[in-house]
């Protein structure tokens, strides 16, 4: 990979001999075009060319790594370093505070911040960063006690997806002993605490709800949801902490490797095809450099590509396993990279969109997934009070951007490095759909009657 001092060496040569021979031509936006063999890139002026970003250590960071390693980040001008953070909560306010240009996030992060859920501040998105992802597992003894309410195939296994039907029972022989369920999940505004909600409310087990004066989620809950880094998921389930959690890969496999869990679910039986992290900078930041943005969604963009091209990922699982990355076993890491699922150990299943980086316009940031994420918010209470249909709409369009997605994209496409049949055409929304584990329609153009049909959560006018 070049260095700064070459490359900027480089380009002051290829600028000098251009300026000789009268001038630069410039493009629309900042953009300036130069000649080379090594990279079709249209560089822009970059406002901010270093560039510090955060990440969790998990699989969907993957865009970062690939982004950073690949080179993708140098080629238009950017000298970025990628940093491991502790937790979302430190993401968060390392973001806020500037301390990071930017950050691999949770989807709810950026829309709790802006919908006055946790720490506020105004904060967007131009990239998505994958969908699915994530699953539920349980230990080994409450998958011993679930496994005899599960349906079975003619080959004796497990017939998936399992739904939340099959754990009810063992909810109430834990209740009936005076212990209470215990589950993890990762930040109170991440996808995994509304998917693992979703899951259980859909078998008639509360999950538990928020109010303005309590915010740990737990009012009168049958399965008391807490907090657990991803890291240390399966170490919490180990110790008996906790009896199952929801989490991002590698840490439901590092369960099944470990054989201390089972996977029961995972998010794209929840959610097909749901989004789950995102690329998140400031709203000051994007307006102080929107050249450096735009720059920034291009070589994210061209990782995801890059990730869901046959033949690539091995080579992501080897670069996503070194330690300034995930940092878990290759073996962990390609048991879900390259397409297949372990449940039960030796249980292991084809599930080729298990992560998704670029497929199915993946990494667009539609207005309908973030609206989904409001509707839940306020499902379960985390937004105390209603709202009208109209205020769903004008939120997330405060922070969901694809105007900056699209800028990117169409010189990706000038450039050669994506087709422009990829680029959505698309008000933003996605059709209606019941791709959901309990098959309940969500169309994002009426969020009030989706909280409406749930028989568990908060009820709008």
């Amino acid at each position: 990979m070049k260095t700064l001092l070459t490359k900027t060496t480089w380009i002051l040569s290829v600028s000098i001999l251009l300026l000789s021979c009268g001038g630069k031509e410039k493009k629309k936006d900042g953009a300036t075009e130069v000649e080379t063999t090594a990279s079709k890139t249209i560089t822009l002026d970059i406002e901010k060319p270093q560039l510090t970003f955060g990440f969790i250590k998990l699989t969907d960071m993957a865009p970062l790594a690939i982004a950073k390693e690949k080179g993708f980040f140098e080629d238009e001008g950017l000298f970025v370093s990628v940093e491991a953070q502790s937790n979302w909560k430190n993401v968060l306010d390392r973001v806020i505070d500037g301390q990071l240009d930017g950050s691999h996030m949770l989807a709810g992060q950026p829309i709790a911040a802006r919908a006055g859920f946790g720490r506020q501040a105004e904060l967007v998105t131009a990239f998505s960063m994958d969908l699915n992802g994530n699953g539920i597992t349980v230990s080994n003894d409450v998958w011993a006690k679930m496994k005899p309410n599960v349906p079975k195939g003619a080959d004796g296994k497990p017939i998936h997806p399992i739904k939340a039907d099959a754990l009810k029972p063992v909810i109430t022989e834990y209740k009936n002993k005076g212990n209470a369920f215990k589950m993890g999940m990762v930040f109170p505004v991440s996808t995994h605490n509304y998917e693992i909600r979703y899951w259980l409310a859909a078998a008639g087990i509360n999950p538990g709800m928020y109010t303005a004066d309590n915010v740990q989620g737990q009012i009168g809950a049958d399965v008391l949801l807490s907090v657990t880094p991803p890291p240390q998921m399966p170490a919490t389930l180990e110790a008996g902490t906790i009896y199952g959690y929801c989490v991002g890969e590698p840490w439901n496999q590092q369960a099944v490797f470990k054989g201390i869990g089972v996977p029961v679910v995972t998010n794209y039986d929840i959610w097909k095809n749901n989004p789950e992290k995102v690329f998140v900078m400031t709203k000051k930041f994007v307006e102080e450099n929107p050249n450096t943005a735009i720059a920034v969604t291009k070589a994210l963009i061209r990782a995801g590509k890059w990730l869901d091209e046959p033949g690539n990922r091995a080579e992501a699982v080897k670069i996503l396993s070194m330690p300034q990355y995930v940092g878990a076993d290759e073996v962990v890491l390609a048991n879900s990279m390259t397409g297949t699922f372990e449940f039960e150990k030796g249980d292991k299943r084809e599930m080729p969109d298990f992560n998704v980086f670029y497929k199915y316009n993946a990494t667009y940031p539609f207005y309908s997934d973030g609206i989904w994420f409001l509707t839940q918010m306020r499902r379960w209470g985390q937004i105390p009070e209603a709202k009208a249909k109209g205020w769903y709409e004008e939120t997330i369009k405060k922070i969901y951007r694809p105007d900056i997605w699209n800028k990117a994209a169409a010189l990706l496409v000038e450039e050669g490095y994506i087709p422009a049949g990829d680029i959505p055409k698309t008000d933003g929304y996605k059709p209606a759909t019941t791709d959901f584990i309990d098959g309940t329609k969500y169309d994002a153009k009426d969020p009030i009657g989706y909280i409406n049909s749930f028989a568990i959560g908060n009820k709008d006018k």
